[in-house]
């Protein structure tokens, strides 16, 4: 992830969604996640650890919403994160993002400044 991206100083959306993703996603499927941070939630589905009760928080988010954060298995994320943008990441607002960063009284991104194409 680049220095510039937004999402290191938020990690609402670690924090806000249930991160689910289909079961072959995981390490012991031919996948990248880890399965040991991951919980069985239908017979074909998992979601990362800590995001499917309440309090939500990714078993992988470090550090503090709205402050300094990283994704500890970000290369080995899943496609639930990896297609999950910020707003105007990719030259329009998302409103998941918008509602998640306004959940933890984060304002919304704002296009101005915002460079895409330094962005993982």
């Amino acid at each position: 992830m680049s220095e510039t991206s937004p999402c290191l100083s938020c990690g609402a959306c670690c924090a806000n969604f249930r991160v689910s993703f289909f079961w072959g996603e995981c390490r012991s499927s031919g996948g990248t996640v880890p399965d040991e941070l991951v919980e069985q939630i239908s017979p074909y589905h998992v979601a990362m650890r800590g995001t499917s009760g309440k309090p939500v928080r990714c078993i992988g988010l470090q550090g503090e919403v709205g402050g300094s954060t990283c994704c500890t298995l970000y290369e080995q994320r899943s496609s639930t994160c990896r297609e999950f943008s910020a707003s105007w990441e990719d030259g329009q607002p998302n409103p998941n993002c918008d509602a998640a960063r306004a959940a933890y009284g984060l304002p919304p991104l704002s296009a101005v400044g915002w460079e895409p194409d330094r962005v993982a």
